[in-house]
């Protein structure tokens, strides 16, 4: 859903008449109020119910310590204007340092990271679900490692559903494919006919 900005409305509402039904949102995409208003629009006029669409909401980087997990979905839940997401997933393993600055960066320019405990965020996530903000839990971009730290958790409630990850056919992941299917995670592939050019994700030289 990286839609330009002032577009994602009429985006989607197009997707929801041709069928569409799963979205991939994120609060760092800064449109989930086009997303939430598209939805709600199509829902109002009788295309779909709420129940059709599969919408997905991502925790992000600033958000990781237990306390500050609710307030996040609840902050997408408010500018969605809808009442719960279907699936909220950690999109990224490491956590940055929290605050208003979604990408806090130091004088030299260098982002600036925050120790993250990634069990503690799922706890919250699991509080999340049990309050019915969120059908389902799952993570992004996470390597067989960080996985384990979530399945091996003491008391571990849900399971991640998914595992959403960079995959095509020039990077197929084949061993994190095999652990995921073992133990039950879907993975979800982004970029799937390729990485964005953008130079802040790919080494252009």
């Amino acid at each position: 859903m990286g839609t330009p900005k002032g577009t994602a409305r009429e985006c989607v509402k197009l997707a929801v008449d041709v069928g569409y039904r799963h979205f991939d949102g994120a609060l760092v995409y800064f449109n989930e109020h086009e997303v939430g208003q598209a939805i709600r629009e199509k829902i109002t006029d009788g295309t779909v119910r709420r129940e059709d669409i599969f919408y997905c909401g991502k925790l992000w980087s600033t958000f990781h310590p237990h306390e500050l997990v609710r307030p996040a979905l609840e902050r997408t839940l408010k500018t969605l204007q809808l009442n719960y997401v279907d699936l909220y997933i950690i999109e990224l393993p490491m956590a940055f340092k929290p605050g208003d600055a979604f990408f806090p960066i130091d004088k030299s320019g260098k982002y600036i990271y925050h120790e993250t405990d990634l069990c503690a965020t799922w706890e919250a996530l699991e509080a999340c679900k049990d309050a019915g903000l969120t059908k389902s839990l799952g993570v992004s971009n996470f390597n067989r490692r960080q996985l384990e730290l979530i399945l091996n958790k003491p008391g571990l409630k849900p399971r991640p559903l998914s595992n959403q990850v960079e995959c095509h056919p020039y990077f197929t992941q084949p061993k994190l494919l095999e652990f995921s299917q073992q133990n039950g995670i879907v993975i979800v592939g982004y970029s799937p006919l390729g990485t964005s050019r953008d130079a802040s994700w790919v080494n252009l030289q």
